[in-house]
């Protein structure tokens, strides 16, 4: 279908927007730029046979004007387009604008933790392979998953593999129900999601400024490879604890929110908070 420029009566009501709202106000442009160490170069990742399965250059128009999206979607994603690795806190750091979601990683006394490796293999061993360039080969020690949806596991054969995990290397760990619920929405109702998903993030339309812009909390969704490892752990109460790899996790249920096998979680020994499902911005408050 042809792209078509805003009307006037749009043009007008943006326009409009633009003059009521605070657009001057660019703490949210300060706050995503905090932590930040290196981008991927380019920003682009592929798969084993060739095709493209995230290309964040894609967005580059971003950095110019459109008066035919709306000034807010605009703002946005011009925030959520940032790419790379970024320091959160010492021993904190995540890789955004390589998938709709991020991936944290929590350093331990000798390897990593992996906090939600995204939606497909290769943007995650991507990201694994740029916290490493910049922070040493630490091995993985464990993966969290922080509830069901794709977008927070299905990457994870990029930081792990079914043997390490089978021979005890590597951990995971999950909310009570997880695999039910995962198993759910992308397996019995996993056709239908998908199309869901295709209109909802306007993935099949041409990239834009007269197209797709952004999903608002991340640029679109990969389209690598999609896995899950079972998890070893179930957490199943809140105030559970759990160390992993020299690092104490204090765990908070919270099923039915987002998603409906889902957790909050805490590090007492640095005194963050670690809901690391992070949106655009970081924590301001760490």
């Amino acid at each position: 279908m042809e792209s078509k420029p805003a009307s006037a009566a749009i043009r007008a009501v943006h326009r409009n927007l633009s003059e009521a709202l605070p657009f001057s106000d660019r703490a949210d442009f300060v706050d995503a730029d905090r932590g930040f160490i290196a981008a991927l170069d380019p920003g682009v990742v592929g798969a084993s046979d060739g095709r493209v399965v995230w290309d964040n250059d894609s967005y580059a128009f971003l950095s110019g004007e459109a008066p035919s999206v709306n000034p807010s979607l605009w703002r946005q994603s011009t925030l959520v387009a940032k790419q790379g690795l970024y320091e959160v806190v010492e021993g904190v750091y995540q890789v955004r604008g390589l998938d709709l979601s991020n991936v944290t990683f929590v350093e331990g006394d000798t390897g990593v933790i992996v906090i939600d490796p995204l939606i497909s293999t290769e943007t995650a061993a991507a990201a694994l392979a740029l916290y490493r360039t910049h922070r040493g080969d630490r091995p993985v020690v464990a993966v969290i998953y922080t509830h069901s949806h794709v977008d927070h596991f299905g990457g994870v054969f990029g930081v792990a593999s079914e043997e390490a995990v089978n021979a005890g290397q590597i951990e995971v760990i999950a909310p009570v129900g997880f695999v039910e619920h995962a198993v759910s929405e992308n397996v019995y109702a996993g056709t239908a999601m998908a199309r869901r998903a295709g209109y909802m993030y306007g993935a099949a339309l041409d990239r834009g400024p007269l197209g797709q812009v952004g999903a608002g909390l991340g640029q679109t969704t990969s389209t690598g490879e999609v896995g899950l490892i079972v998890p070893t752990l179930d957490i199943s109460e809140t105030g559970q604890t759990h160390t992993v790899d020299g690092v104490e996790i204090e765990f908070q249920m919270a099923p039915g929110t987002e998603a409906p096998a889902e957790m909050h979680f805490y590090f007492p020994g640095t005194g963050h908070c670690a809901w690391l499902k992070t949106r655009p911005t970081p924590c301001t408050t760490c």
